[in-house]
């Protein structure tokens, strides 16, 4: 073992190198290992070789997160020997190595799968697809798609594939990746074959244990979060836990930190902090659940960036934006012909003094940023942290 530096030909003679999802597959020391046939895998690929513990794998652009924590919780709350993993909780092979656990829920990001190639997912559940980390995928979305889909590979007749029905990506791509999993899909309205819709305020599980209850009951608001409660609702239903459980669990989930967080109300405006908006679909999804008029916060490092999705919401839900990031020269020829009032900082501190002085009484101050975290904080985490304190301190 090696820390702080990488010794070249100690890696090149390796009989094979675990990757951290974080380096890309063009860095020249990976290129180097697959020109002379190393083989190149995932951290997950490699400690699943070690278990035969079942595998619920989340994967999406966004709600991974929330879906994955929300599945754990159900499966906690039915006494089952679960441990969390992937890009959330220890890692899967630490937990390999000292517990034995049945299940396993694992988050999956794309750059998880890219080196995954034997790995088996029991349960697979794909969120949504919509663009992001295309910097990652040679700017070719069909790149990334293809990544979202690698969840499913090695998949029997035996095993469960949960999908979002309107999601138009996956209804497009679906056909071109020989599934063999049984289909489980979820949407908003009941259509033919749905495993999870909503009727009359209420969402009804159909199989393989027929149940409902009240939307309202759900402990997680917004479109979203009714479409991450679905999917875990029939990951859990699917797995054998009994509807009551999963009805009540459903119902008293706390949540993911820096997703949608509310953190106090100052002065009559409330701060939400939504850090973990790294794409802008994911703050498309905050901007659409937000009951007032908004100051929105965003920027930090792009990564190929089309606004036009969250355009609509813009105009209609804000009366200020803060450009926060080292290079804020995209966000001002995008959004600045809207007419809002804006303002430019490059520091957390400068950002919610500025919110403080745009915000009326009744309004949202909310921290969505659009981008990665890498201009200006350590991560995503980092960001919301010190959102928190600003807020707290003012």
């Amino acid at each position: 073992m090696e820390e702080g530096k990488h010794t070249e030909s100690l890696i090149l003679n390796a009989d094979e190198v675990i990757k951290s999802p974080g380096i890309p597959n063009d860095a020249p020391m990976i290129v180097k290992l697959k020109e002379q046939g190393t083989p190149v895998i995932s951290e997950i690929e490699f400690a699943g070789r070690y278990t035969n513990a079942k595998m619920i794998c989340i994967t999406g652009s966004n709600g991974k997160t929330t879906t994955t924590s929300l599945i754990y919780h159900i499966f906690k709350k039915a006494g089952m020997n679960v441990g969390l993993a992937g890009n959330i909780g220890q890692s899967l092979a630490y937990q390999v190595a000292e517990y034995n656990y049945d299940y396993y829920v694992i988050e999956l990001s794309s750059f998880q799968l890219d080196n995954m190639y034997k790995f088996h997912a029991n349960i697979a559940v794909l969120m949504n697809i919509t663009p992001d980390h295309l910097d990652r995928y040679d700017h070719q979305m069909q790149n990334y798609v293809d990544a979202k889909f690698r969840i499913i590979q090695n998949q029997t007749p035996d095993d469960a594939f949960i999908f979002w029905n309107d999601d138009p990506i996956i209804q497009r791509e679906l056909h071109k990746y020989g599934i063999h999993g049984h289909y489980y899909p979820f949407a908003e309205r009941k259509e033919e074959g749905t495993a999870a819709y909503v009727e009359q305020d209420k969402v009804y599980f159909t199989e393989p244990i027929a149940f409902n209850m009240e939307q309202e009951e759900l402990a997680l608001t917004g479109t979203h979060n009714l479409f991450n409660s679905m999917a875990a609702g029939i990951s859990a239903n699917l797995a054998g836990i009994r509807k009551e459980c999963i009805r009540e669990a459903l119902g008293d989930f706390k949540g993911v930190e820096h997703r949608l967080e509310k953190v106090c109300r100052v002065r009559g405006v409330d701060y939400i902090n939504d850090s973990k908006a790294t794409n802008v679909n994911s703050c498309w999804y905050a901007l659409q659940s937000m009951k007032t008029k908004t100051i929105l916060i965003l920027g930090g490092k792009d990564k190929g960036n089309d606004y036009n999705e969250i355009a609509g919401l813009v105009k209609e839900k804000c009366t200020g934006l803060i450009y926060m990031g080292l290079h804020n020269e995209k966000l001002h020829d995008f959004f600045d012909k809207f007419g809002l009032p804006v303002a430019d900082v490059q520091s957390m501190k400068d950002a919610v003094n500025a919110a403080y002085r745009m915000a009326r009484k009744g309004e949202t101050v909310l921290l969505s940023p659009c981008c990665a975290s890498f201009d200006l904080f350590k991560s995503y985490e980092d960001r919301g942290e010190q959102f928190k304190e600003c807020v707290r301190n003012l």
